[in-house]
C-alpha cells in the first residue's frame, strides 16, 4: 500500500511540474508593444492585414499590443511603458518635437526595441517637412530616391543566415507584388545587412534599380535592437510564410526575447 501511495504521489508531482512548465511556455515571453500605424491611403490594406496577423501572434506569445495612429501621441511617459515599438508604415515626418525627442531617446538609450516597415524610410523633404537627419542616420544615411509604383515580385536573398530574425527562413524566397524603394546610396556601409533583393528577378522587370539593394537591415550603432523591412505595401505579404516568420522573429528579437 505504501509503495502504491508513493507511486501515486510521484505521478502527481510529475503532473504538477508538467502543468507548471506548460503554463510558463504559454505565458512566455510577455511584454508590451506599441504599434504606430499609418491608416488610409495606399498602405491601408497592408496595415489592416498586418494588424490582423499581429493580433493572432500577440495572443499566442502573450504580448500586449497598443495601437496608435498618430506619432504626435508619443512622449517619454508613453514610451516608458513599452519594450517594443513597431512602426507599421508610418513615415518619418510630421511627428512633432515632443514625439521626435522621445523616440530618439528611446532608441539611443536602448529603452526598448524597434521594428520598422516600408514607409519608415520615406526620407527627404515631403509635404512641406524637412528631412529628419537623425532618422536618416538611423536608417543608414539614406535618402528616398524612387520606387516601383506598379509593384513587382522579386527574389530576396538572405545575407546573414545566423541572425535571429532569419531563424527558420529559406536562404532565398520570393516576395510577391510589392513596392520596392530605391535610395540615393546603399545603407550597407552604415548598417548590418540581413537580406537584399535580386533586382534581375523583378517580375515584371523594371529599370528602377540600385545595383546593391539591401531590403532588411539593422543599425548596430544604436543601443536599441532594431530591424527595418523595406517590404510592406501589399497585403499579400501576410500570406508569405517567410515574411511572417521574419516579422515574428523580429518582434521577439527586438524586444530582447
Amino acid at each position: 500500500m505504501k509503495t502504491l501511495q508513493k507511486t501515486f504521489a510521484f505521478l502527481m508531482l510529475i503532473l504538477v511540474m508538467a502543468t507548471f512548465s506548460c503554463s510558463n511556455a504559454i505565458s512566455a515571453p510577455g511584454f508590451k508593444a506599441l504599434v504606430l500605424t499609418e491608416r488610409g491611403g495606399d498602405h491601408e490594406n497592408f496595415v489592416v492585414a498586418a494588424l490582423g496577423w499581429l493580433n493572432t501572434f500577440a495572443s499566442e506569445n502573450n504580448i500586449e499590443v497598443t495601437v496608435i495612429n498618430r506619432a504626435s501621441e508619443m512622449n517619454d511617459d508613453l514610451l516608458s511603458k513599452f519594450q517594443l515599438i513597431i512602426q507599421l508604415n508610418y513615415a518619418p515626418y510630421a511627428w512633432g518635437d515632443t514625439a521626435m525627442t522621445a523616440f530618439v531617446k528611446y532608441i539611443e538609450e536602448g529603452r526598448g526595441g524597434w521594428v520598422g516597415f516600408h514607409h519608415a524610410s520615406l526620407l527627404g523633404e515631403f509635404d512641406g517637412y524637412k528631412m529628419w537627419n537623425w532618422f536618416s542616420d538611423f536608417m543608414g544615411g539614406i535618402r528616398f530616391k524612387n520606387y516601383i509604383a506598379s509593384k513587382a515580385s522579386a527574389t530576396v536573398k538572405i545575407e546573414d543566415k545566423n541572425h535571429p530574425v532569419m531563424k527558420g527562413v529559406s536562404s532565398s524566397f520570393v516576395i510577391p507584388d510589392d513596392e520596392w524603394y530605391t535610395f540615393d546610396i546603399t545603407p550597407r556601409p552604415n548598417t548590418h545587412v540581413l537580406a537584399s533583393v535580386d533586382e534581375s528577378t523583378y517580375t515584371p522587370s523594371s529599370d528602377i534599380q540600385m545595383g546593391d539593394h539591401p531590403v532588411i537591415w539593422t543599425n548596430e550603432k544604436k543601443k536599441a535592437r532594431n530591424v527595418y523591412f523595406l517590404m510592406g505595401h501589399s497585403p499579400s505579404l501576410l500570406n508569405s510564410a517567410e515574411f511572417t516568420t521574419m516579422f515574428g522573429n523580429a518582434i521577439l528579437w527586438a524586444a530582447g526575447n
